[in-house]
């Protein structure tokens, strides 16, 4: 069963490749975005909701792949991202049109960042460390609060996304950051140790783990929001990842070893394995060269066509 997806995010990283991934199945989709600076923001997404009411009925989901915050955000950067969720939720809610499924794409880093003994399960007590991740939590309570109308929600914890698409203007992705220093020849700067391990999930894997969760949703009983982990389960150091850009991309890529106030928020290491909905691991994924190449391939074009 392949249902319609509305995608809200669809020009961000995921957004666009579970975009891609519709595309390739045949699976009906259409974009929404949430313009988050936009007074218009919260009426732009439920109108959109109201259109897939009306064309699809009950048989859609949405992929939820939006974001306007980053790790380092502040206090107050991550309040409005939740002021615009949660008057989205009170808007669909209060004209009825809570969508039968729901995905929402959260951050298992950043729930994460504060807590002990790795690896980290959805049995894990959250913990963040920073503003980024306290967003985060109050982020997924609006989007399980739909539940309450009859959406089957899943919320999706992603460990570190990566992939053709990263947006390079917005403090994250070292995968592409370190792609792009090795392209223009300028270093690219870490402030956390090189024996930090992180769990790289490619972009276009997580896109059709997304999409097979909403159709996973249409195929369970009704019951409590699901969350789930959403991670290769592979952990890799950084010093780790700057030997396989050396090897992919063939020469070193530069970097400078410094300090930065936003170490305090990050962990030194995320491992993940998830235990919740397990037949959404059982594919084969992208291997860290193989992505590391497909990120590459994406960045030389558009260095190329000077958009780099």
């Amino acid at each position: 069963m392949t249902s319609p997806v509305l995608v809200v995010g669809a020009r961000g990283l995921l957004g666009r490749a579970v975009a891609r991934a519709a595309t390739a199945q045949g699976r009906p989709w259409r974009p929404a975005e949430v313009g988050w600076s936009s007074p218009d923001a919260v009426a732009h997404v439920v109108d959109a909701v109201q259109r897939a009411h009306d064309d699809w009925h009950d048989d859609w989901g949405v992929a939820w792949c939006a974001g306007a915050s980053v790790t380092g955000a502040t206090t107050a950067q991550v309040d409005a991202e939740v002021r615009t969720m949660t008057a989205v939720v009170t808007e669909l809610v209060a004209r009825r049109l809570a969508p039968p499924r729901f995905f929402f794409a959260s951050s298992a880093g950043a729930v994460f960042a504060g807590a002990p003994e790795p690896p980290f399960t959805e049995l894990s007590e959250p913990r963040p460390l920073a503003p980024y991740g306290h967003g985060k939590l109050r982020l997924e309570e609006q989007v399980r609060s739909l539940a309450a109308d009859g959406t089957r929600v899943l919320v999706g914890r992603i460990s570190n996304l990566y992939g053709p698409g990263q947006n390079l203007a917005k403090d994250q992705g070292l995968v592409s950051r370190l792609v792009r220093s090795s392209l223009v020849r300028q270093p690219v700067g870490i402030y956390v140790s090189l024996d930090t391990i992180r769990d790289y999930l490619f972009v276009d894997d997580c896109a059709r783990m997304v999409l097979d969760g909403i159709d996973l949703l249409a195929s369970k009983d009704a019951g409590p929001p699901v969350t789930k982990i959403f991670a290769s389960q592979q952990g890799t150091t950084i010093a780790t990842l700057l030997g396989y850009s050396r090897q992919v991309l063939g020469r070193s890529v530069l970097v400078t070893l410094g300090g930065s106030d936003l170490a305090r928020q990050q962990a030194r290491d995320l491992r993940f394995r998830s235990v919740v909905w397990t037949e959404l691991d059982r594919r084969s994924l992208t291997t860290l060269p193989d992505g590391i190449h497909a990120t590459s391939i994406d960045l030389r074009q558009n260095l190329a066509a000077g958009r780099l």
